[in-house]
């Protein structure tokens, strides 16, 4: 059974499976319907994704506008990755404030995305491949994006030239960025 460790922001979880490693190699279950809703994540999950990226690429900060809002479970299969997500939900006493986490192919670590934040992720090694599952379809028409390396959030991605999309380059400031959370 997974562990979940909380994060110091509300729904924000990190999922520590149990690994069992021998000689031959490894085995876990990186979900379980019925393990995750004893963790407290019971929304349903619609889509897998999954993305192969080089080091230095910086994916994020994404998010889905409610009615599509989306709950992510993510890991990374391949690599490692700085994982970031950020607090958009304007209710919050943690609003506008961030979490960062390695996960990476050695350490299993998930992390429980809820509706409500923003999410983006660094890749550290080449070849890195990098899993979520989403709680709602993609949908275009509702997707945003905040900027990568806002200075009012303060997300210290340790790079200062990320290979990044234009999309992630168009990045919406914070200061200016009205959520609908």
């Amino acid at each position: 059974m997974a562990i979940a460790i909380e994060t110091g922001i509300a729904d924000l979880l990190v999922i520590q499976p149990n690994v069992f490693e021998d000689e031959r190699g490894y085995f876990y279950e990186s979900y379980n319907e019925d393990a995750y809703a004893k963790l407290g994540i019971n929304l349903p999950f619609v889509q897998d994704n999954q993305s192969l990226s080089q080091k230095g690429v910086l994916r994020g900060l994404h998010f889905q506008n409610p009615p599509h809002a989306q709950g992510k479970l993510v890991r990374v299969i391949k690599g490692a990755v700085l994982d970031v997500v950020v607090d958009i939900r304007k209710d919050s006493a943690t609003y506008g404030k961030h979490f960062a986490k390695e996960l990476n192919e050695k350490n299993k670590t998930c992390l429980y995305v809820p509706p409500g934040f923003a999410h983006g992720f660094l890749t550290l090694e080449n070849d890195t491949i990098f899993y979520y599952k989403c709680t709602r379809y993609y949908n275009k028409a509702s997707e945003g994006a905040i900027l990568w390396n806002d200075k009012g959030l303060g997300i210290n991605w340790g790079i200062t030239d990320p290979v990044l999309s234009e999309k992630d380059r168009a990045g919406q400031p914070f200061s200016e960025f009205k959520s609908l959370f």
